[in-house]
């Protein structure tokens, strides 16, 4: 049976690059990299180079990343670590109303434990503006928290914008690019960015590493206590194959970044464009220019998400109905109900996020099997046919 991935913001395979690079520091090159004889110097050699290799596609000084297990712990020890060694300084932090459950869930925790926290709301097009930043500021406030790309309808915020506000106000801020690395460019030193999160599995890198980027002068309360690893901002012994395996998925994307972006773009223009023009009452859903280029979050009037994704799995066609961390909650995709959809609206849609190894025949075959699916579902409810058309009618988007 045809099988094809449709769900790489979920997570994405690993590269074979990447698995031979890593295989290496699991069967022969495993030497400790704190130890001083020359196993564990040539451990430290991998480390030091998985972390420039990172570094170079943020435009940062490799003295500025510390690895972590993924996006969460980046989020976390971002978020609490900098409010709690600063404590003194403000008890306000701001996040959008948006953010992965990692940042939400950690504000929450803040707040449990004495912080006061103000959740910012995003215009219906997905995008938290400077100007939504600028007005919950306030003379108490330490930290603010927006993601660079939303990781279920893919908007991309103005980092820059909102953090020369932030800084005009003396709060610092984080950014979750957990969605972004390595897809699309970001230059921490041009956007003002004073810590941000990052994870290998979004990149065709292992699962269980990620990163956090800290500016220098940002001082950070560890989560994690033991040795003098990473500075002593993260102990533990490092997940060297995982380090080395972000480091390399991170040098790949950083040599073919541009022009996967542009060839995902026109995939995923052409998967809208036949979808909306075999199937009436179909919405995209965030910002119709500004989101990342495999990116398509779709309602299909009269349909039920969790129906449409099980036909389509049957069919061989991977989506899914919101982030995969909320996957199993009955509850409509927080990120819906915040850019104004009901519920009913919210429980239609799809997530589809095209990656490396999509083609076009993939996209044919997606179309046609979504296509079918949604007809026969609305035959099913006895729907009749409508001419409408969502905010990005029939033109093609733009990465």
């Amino acid at each position: 049976m045809t099988r094809i991935y449709l769900d790489h913001s979920a997570t994405t395979p690993v590269d074979e690059r990447v698995v031979v690079a890593m295989n290496e520091y699991m069967l022969e090159r495993f030497g400790n990299p704190s130890s001083l004889h020359s196993f564990g110097r040539d451990a430290r050699a991998a480390l030091d180079e998985a972390r420039l290799r990172v570094a170079e596609l943020l435009n940062a000084d490799p003295a500025t990343l510390y690895f972590t297990s993924g996006g969460t712990e980046a989020d976390n020890l971002a978020l609490i670590g900098y409010c709690n060694r600063n404590r003194e300084r403000g008890d306000h932090l701001i996040v959008s109303s948006l953010e992965h459950s990692a940042v939400l869930s950690t504000a929450a925790y803040l707040e449990q434990n004495g912080f006061r926290v103000t959740r910012v709301e995003p215009g219906a097009d997905g995008i938290i503006t400077a100007d939504a930043i600028e007005t919950a500021m306030e003379p108490g406030t330490l930290l603010v928290s927006v993601m660079h790309v939303n990781n279920e309808i893919g908007t991309i915020n103005d980092i820059a914008a909102i953090t020369a506000v932030v800084h005009q106000h003396g709060a610092i801020f984080h950014t979750d690019a957990v969605q972004s690395f390595g897809k699309i460019e970001i230059d921490v030193t041009a956007m003002g960015v004073d810590l941000l999160s990052l994870s290998a599995h979004k990149i065709y890198g292992p699962k269980g590493i990620g990163a956090l980027y800290v500016r220098n002068g940002i001082e950070l309360q560890p989560r994690q206590f033991g040795g003098h690893q990473e500075d002593g901002i993260r102990s533990g012994t490092e997940n060297m194959p995982g380090i080395v395996g972000l480091g390399v998925a991170s040098m790949l994307c950083s040599e073919e970044m541009t022009a996967e972006a542009a060839r995902l773009a026109g995939l995923r223009d052409e998967l809208l464009s036949r979808l909306m023009e075999e199937l009436d009452d179909v919405t995209l859903n965030g910002h119709p220019t500004k989101r990342l280029p495999g990116n398509l979050n779709v309602s299909f009037e009269g349909v039920e998400g969790d129906s449409l994704l099980q036909m389509l799995d049957l069919e061989g066609v991977a989506v899914s109905t919101g982030s995969a961390c909320s996957s199993g909650s009955t509850r409509p995709s927080h990120v819906l109900s915040a850019i104004g959809l009901s519920d009913i609206e919210a429980h239609s849609s799809l997530r589809i996020t095209l990656g490396r190894g999509n083609t076009d025949q993939d996209i044919e075959y997606a179309a046609r099997v979504m296509i079918d699916a949604v007809t026969r579902l609305r035959e099913i409810a006895g729907m009749k046919p409508r001419r409408h058309r969502g905010i990005a009618g029939r033109a093609g988007l733009t990465a």
